[in-house]
C-alpha cells in the first residue's frame, strides 16, 4: 500500500517532440499551483488491486469528484488533501472491505513508516480483521515500495499527457 498526490495542474513537461536542430523548443505550462489529490492503492504480486483511495483539498465531499472513478472507488475530503489519521482509518476499512480480510482469511498489508499508520484504533481494526502490518524501515520505501516505479510513475506521466493534450 502507498499513498501518492497529484497536482490538479500539472506542470511537469512531458516530451516534446521537435525537429532535429532547432534551437528553441517552446511548451506551455501553467504557474498556476493548484491543489493535491491523494490517491492511495494497494496492490498484490497476483495483479490484483483494490479500488483507489481518494483525499481531495476541500471541507465537503461532493459525489461530482467520484463521477467517471473506478467502480468501488472511495473518496474523503478534508482541508489539506493530505492523507492523515483519520482518513488512514477510512481507507483501513475501505482495504478490509475489498481486501475480505478475516481471520480465516489473513492479508499481509506492506506500507511506509508514517505516524499516522500506527494509531491504537488502525492496529486494534487491523488485528481484529486478520490484518498484518509491516511497515518499511524509515528512509527505506523509496527503495523498498514498488507502487512508486510500477504504478504511480507511469500514472502521472499518463496524467501530465492528457492534461497537456
Amino acid at each position: 500500500m502507498d499513498e501518492t498526490g497529484f497536482s490538479t495542474v500539472p506542470t511537469k513537461a512531458v516530451r516534446v517532440l521537435s525537429l532535429k536542430g532547432s534551437k528553441r523548443v517552446g511548451n506551455m505550462t501553467s504557474q498556476e499551483r493548484g491543489a493535491l489529490v491523494t490517491m492511495a492503492l494497494a496492490v498484490n504480486a497476483a495483479r490484483g488491486s483494490i479500488s483507489p483511495f481518494y483525499v481531495f483539498p476541500t471541507k465537503k465531499m461532493q459525489s461530482v469528484f467520484l463521477e467517471q472513478a473506478t467502480i468501488g472507488a472511495f473518496a474523503v475530503a478534508n482541508g489539506s488533501g493530505w492523507m492523515q489519521r483519520f482518513e488512514f482509518l477510512k481507507f483501513m476499512k475501505h482495504f478490509i472491505d475489498f481486501s475480505h480480510a478475516s481471520k480465516e482469511n489473513p492479508v499481509l498489508l506492506l506500507l511506509d513508516n508514517h505516524a499516522f499508520h500506527l494509531s491504537i484504533e488502525i492496529l486494534d481494526m487491523a488485528i481484529e480483521n486478520g490484518v498484518t502490518m509491516l511497515s518499511f524501515p524509515h528512509h527505506c520505501s523509496h527503495c523498498l515500495q514498488p507502487l512508486d516505479v510500477s504504478v504511480y510513475g507511469p500514472t502521472k506521466k499518463f496524467f501530465a499527457s492528457q492534461h497537456n493534450s
